[in-house]
């Protein structure tokens, strides 16, 4: 991923209220489009403009050809606020973080995230890297809010599940690694709908923990159909399990790793 400025430059007077509303507009927008990453923008005002810091997943993320129509409008906006749109300065790379996919037609898609991933939660089947959600098709309303929603309520379930400090952890576990959870009917919800777009495959992940033994876990079956889905090696050494006529994968429980 790579760290970047944008610059508002006010070419009128305005407020502090008006500026800050009009510069979160498309800072959200932004970020319900995949152009990017995270949830904390600093902002910071100077003499005549204001600086937002953000996360992008490719250096050429903010490029005005992969702005939706929500960013498009959110940026028109800015004028009322006595702003000019957004100047880009790539300020470098950041070395701790994932790249992203550059496969131009992946062959599948895996939507995968756990609580540390600040990147895309839609990973290419192909080399396993995150694929910026701007380069498929728009899921619902023109953009993925839907889908970084999604994001979010996964990883606070995992986060709650991983810290196992209060009785929430079991309900948090079980939104997670359970097929009929609410949190899972969504996610599937959402391949069905990349499936559809994009016309790929879209494989869904089920966190696995617990368990009785080993061998009792190499012999788990499919949760939707059944059937016979561990592996012969784990795919991209993370997923031990995958059934393609349900499109689902899971991991070894972590107690017997």
């Amino acid at each position: 991923m790579f760290v970047a400025d944008l610059t508002f430059d006010c070419y009128q007077d305005t407020t502090l209220d008006s500026a800050e509303a009009a510069i979160n507009r498309v800072v959200n927008a932004l970020r319900f489009n995949g152009q990017i990453i995270g949830d904390e923008f600093p902002t910071v005002l100077k003499e005549g403009y204001f600086i937002t810091r953000v996360m992008c997943p490719e250096q050429d993320a903010l490029h005005p050809l992969n702005h939706s129509p929500f960013v498009k409008h959110s940026i028109k906006l800015l004028q009322e606020a006595g702003l000019l749109a957004p100047k880009v300065k790539i300020i470098g790379q950041d070395i701790h973080a994932n790249g992203a996919d550059a496969c131009k037609a992946p062959n599948s898609y895996i939507l995968y995230t756990t609580y540390v991933h600040t990147c895309s939660p839609l990973y290419c089947g192909d080399d396993f890297l995150p694929v910026p959600l701007y380069r498929i098709p728009a899921i619902a309303n023109g953009d993925y809010k839907a889908l970084i929603k999604w994001q979010e309520d996964w990883q606070a379930c995992d986060q709650i599940q991983i810290n196992g400090a209060t009785r929430c952890e079991f309900a948090a576990l079980s939104e997670i690694s359970n097929l009929d959870s609410d949190l899972s009917r969504r996610g599937l919800d959402l391949t069905k709908r990349i499936r559809f777009l994009t016309g790929k495959p879209v494989y869904y992940y089920l966190y696995r923990v617990g368990g009785e033994d080993l061998a009792t876990e190499q012999a788990r079956k499919c949760p939707s159909c059944g059937g016979d889905w561990l592996l012969p090696e784990p795919w991209f050494g993370l997923f031990d399990f995958r059934c393609d006529s349900c499109e689902l994968v899971s991991n070894l429980s972590w107690d017997f790793q």
